[in-house]
């Protein structure tokens, strides 16, 4: 498919998504003779991946990290003295999402109380 059709069903911005080409995290599966990118239905699932990463904070080479492993098949031996060591560094990824992800909801919370406490003002000044 077309890099428009790709942007489409992600719901990203075509510049996101060459970006994404020109740094190396998510190349083209191929190009047309015209240069235009093409993409799979797999560079759709990867793009989904990525979209839900970048709110959590992952730096481009850890993004590319993390869909290599998943890619590979990494965290299907089990766990235990069966995992390899790409589970383990799997298991790393989770844990710093775990983080972050705690901490968004912490500053969500944050935002919901200042919110509150303005409508309250604002309620009360409108009196």
């Amino acid at each position: 498919m077309h890099i428009g059709e790709l942007a489409d069903k992600t719901g990203l911005s075509l510049r996101t998504i060459r970006h994404y080409d020109d740094v190396g995290l998510l190349p083209a599966t191929s190009r047309t003779e015209g240069g235009f990118r093409l993409y799979s239905d797999a560079d759709v699932e990867s793009l989904l991946l990525i979209k839900q990463m970048k709110p959590l904070g992952f730096s481009l080479e850890e993004m590319a990290e993390i869909l290599a492993l998943i890619a590979s098949g990494a965290g299907r031996e089990g766990v235990g003295a069966d995992a390899s060591p790409n589970s383990a560094r799997l298991g790393d990824f989770l844990e710093q999402a775990v983080q972050q992800r705690a901490k968004m909801a912490r500053n969500l919370a944050q935002a919901d109380d200042f919110i509150d406490m303005l409508g309250v003002r604002a309620r009360g000044t409108a009196a």
